[in-house]
């Protein structure tokens, strides 16, 4: 179970998670590449046989009943597709990734990510690494796919 949890600072946290999705990718043969400085609208890109992705990671402590409520924008702006492909959002708790392509939260400022519920809004999307492996980023995933 990861400790992230207890980084009490968000900013801290957020470079926690940031690690944490290296280190999982690189554990699943992706190559990372980090953009120098703070200006990117992305945090990570990852390298799949060239195919490059840009990740923007974020994370969540914030539970909402039995689900975590996830933010997605920067400072109350709204990221677009032309400036990254994936959020990579970890649940802290549960130590669980989603892979949601940009255009499957429909320039949303929150998502609601709900681990225990496979058949949930974005059910498809936890722990679908893959997708950063398709040339073009699909983001309908149907329900044989895992």
């Amino acid at each position: 179970m990861p400790h992230g949890k207890h980084i009490q600072h968000p900013k801290l946290r957020g470079e926690w998670a940031e690690l944490r999705f290296m280190q999982c990718a690189a554990e699943r043969g992706f190559r990372c590449n980090k953009p120098w400085g703070e200006t990117a609208p992305y945090d990570v890109a990852t390298d799949h046989h060239g195919l490059f992705r840009r990740v923007q990671v974020k994370c969540t402590i914030y539970q909402r009943h039995h689900s975590y409520v996830c933010t997605i924008c920067s400072s109350h702006v709204v990221y677009r597709p032309d400036q990254l492909d994936f959020f990579a959002a970890l649940v802290i708790p549960t130590d669980t990734w989603y892979i949601l392509p940009i255009r499957a939260t429909h320039s949303q400022p929150t998502v609601v990510l709900s681990p225990h519920l496979k058949k949930s809004k974005y059910g498809p999307y936890q722990e679908a690494w893959h997708l950063l492996t398709k040339p073009d980023p699909a983001y309908r995933i149907n329900a044989q796919q895992g």
